[in-house]
C-alpha cells in the first residue's frame, strides 16, 4: 500500500486551524493575568461605593420580598411608592 501524495497537504490543512486556535488562546491567556491585576486595582474597593451598593441591594431585596409576599402586582404601582 503506497502513501498517497495528498496526505501531507491534507494533514497541513487539518492542523492549520488547530495551530491558529492554539496561538490565539496563548495570546489571550497571556493578557488574562494583567486583566485580573487591573480588576483588583479598581477604585471600586472604596468603602463608600461598597456601602452604596449594599444599600441598593438591600432595597432591591426588600422590593422582591414584598412582591413575593403579596398577591398584588407590584409592577403596576404608582411611582414613587412607599410601604
Amino acid at each position: 500500500m503506497a502513501l498517497d501524495p495528498r496526505w501531507p497537504l491534507a494533514l497541513f490543512r487539518g492542523a492549520l486551524p488547530i495551530a491558529l486556535g492554539l496561538m490565539l488562546w496563548v495570546a489571550i491567556a497571556g493578557g488574562e493575568q494583567e486583566r485580573q491585576e487591573t480588576l483588583k486595582a479598581q477604585p471600586e474597593g472604596n468603602a463608600t461605593i461598597l456601602a452604596e451598593r449594599r444599600r441598593h441591594n438591600e432595597l432591591i431585596m426588600m422590593a422582591l420580598r414584598e412582591a413575593a409576599q403579596t398577591d398584588e402586582n407590584v409592577a403596576q404601582r404608582q411611582v414613587p411608592w412607599r410601604k
